[in-house]
């Protein structure tokens, strides 16, 4: 698509759609749909970021699960990133206290879904956001680095609105510009949600023992402390990475210390299992919430990611929750105009909708409650849980079923997460 003014019109046939927002699952939308249908469809993902040369990297490691790696590997992005990425191999749930001198194991997960297929692989966000972009902007997606500022429906068509009186007149927007979008917001539909009173901090650690492809999931009473491997490297040889919960009223004490002392806090959760630690980078914390949209979409306009969706980072289904409405949006989408109906007609959006709202609200209702039930240290409730972990860890029929839905081969899959072409 051509630029400045430009950007007003539509050519020939081809259907127009914006994407506002292009982190993870904006792009995967993009390059599935430019794949998919070519030069049918002009992609246009909107993003400030794409502007900036010195935005900041993206330091966070994420648990990809087996069916999004099926996924990006279809869309032939995966070889950019396995090179970096860890495999899990193994999981193991602990609960116990912050001052117990032992942390037993109540159960533990082999990391296969298939043989030779892990469950899950770590990989560094940075390096698959800028793997996606560019096989984006290969596939012929533009990539414009403006805000989305508005988008107003009218008959037949929605005017996408950028800084400086610009606009893209399309026949979809996907507002995929986070959770409090600012898109979505304006088109009056409703959001359910509260906040935790507990923060998400996240690093990397650098540690002198291998993991071996070990996750770990520490229950303590304030909430999970999840270490996660990554590939080896650092100043000590192997490195993995934390998810860490804890009570926002705390966070300031616990990280607003100098270096020493924030990771001596690290080294009381993290224990000495993996030998001498040390922090690669600094402690970063930020807020948790639920929420969730009560509707998908709005005329001609349709929400994807954090838009729709926020969930808590327990089970780090976060990102594979995103990529799966990407996969069932950008199937829907592709369907709809094969037969070659309106993209922003109510069609996709119902298609849309049905795929994704039961399996949404089961994903967040599940990490919603097993933060409840795991971050209480009220006695009968830890007895219960242990009893409940220990049982589940006697049946390996039950282990093998908890095990493809944390790899997202539960269910109905989107074709791209079956490693199918749309």
């Amino acid at each position: 698509m051509a630029q400045g003014e430009g950007l007003s019109g539509r050519r020939g046939a081809a259907r127009e759609i914006v994407v506002a927002g292009g982190g993870l699952p904006g792009l995967a939308l993009a390059l599935a749909l430019r794949q998919a249908l070519g030069e049918t469809v002009r992609v246009t993902v909107c993003d400030p970021a794409f502007g900036r040369a010195d935005a900041p990297r993206d330091l966070r490691a994420y648990a990809v699960a087996a069916a999004a790696r099926r996924m990006l590997e279809r869309l032939g992005v995966w070889d950019a990133v396995a090179g970096g990425a860890q495999p899990i191999r193994e999981m193991v749930v602990t609960d116990s206290r912050l001052a117990d001198p032992v942390r037993p194991t109540f159960l533990t997960f082999g990391g296969e879904v298939e043989p030779g297929e892990p469950f899950a692989h770590m990989v560094e966000g940075g390096g698959l956001l800028a793997a996606l972009r560019d096989a984006a902007a290969a596939a012929g997606a533009v990539l414009e680095p403006s805000p989305v500022l508005a988008a107003a429906p009218e008959a037949g068509a929605i005017t996408a609105r950028l800084p400086g009186g610009r606009q893209i007149r399309a026949d979809l927007v996907v507002a995929a510009d986070g959770g409090r979008s600012r898109l979505r917001e304006a088109a009056g539909i409703g959001w359910v949600g509260w906040s935790y009173p507990q923060s998400g901090i996240v690093a990397t650690v650098a540690h002198e023992r291998d993991h071996e492809g070990r996750a770990i999931e520490h229950f303590l009473p304030s909430g999970p402390f999840a270490v996660l491997p990554l590939p080896p490297g650092g100043p000590l040889g192997h490195r993995s990475s934390i998810v860490w919960t804890e009570r926002q009223a705390d966070v300031p004490a616990l990280i607003g210390g100098g270096p020493e002392e924030a990771l001596a806090e690290v080294e009381r959760r993290f224990g000495l299992a993996l030998g001498r630690i040390a922090l690669e980078s600094p402690l970063r914390a930020y807020p948790l919430s639920f929420g969730i949209a009560r509707r998908f979409g709005a005329k001609r306009l349709l929400l994807l990611g954090d838009a729709a969706h926020v969930i808590h980072p327990i089970a780090g289904q976060g990102l594979n929750l995103g990529l799966r409405s990407a996969a069932a949006l950008a199937e829907a989408l592709a369907d709809t105009m094969r037969l070659g109906l309106d993209p922003g007609g109510p069609e996709a959006l119902e298609t849309y909708e049905r795929s994704r709202r039961f399996d949404t609200l089961a994903m967040g209702a599940a990490t919603d409650g097993l933060n409840r039930l795991f971050s209480n240290d009220a006695l009968p409730v830890r007895l219960a849980r242990d009893l409940g972990l220990g049982l589940v860890d006697r049946m390996p029929g039950l282990k093998r079923l908890f095990i493809r839905e944390a790899a997202g081969l539960r269910g109905r899959q989107p074709r791209l997460m079956r490693g199918e072409a749309l």
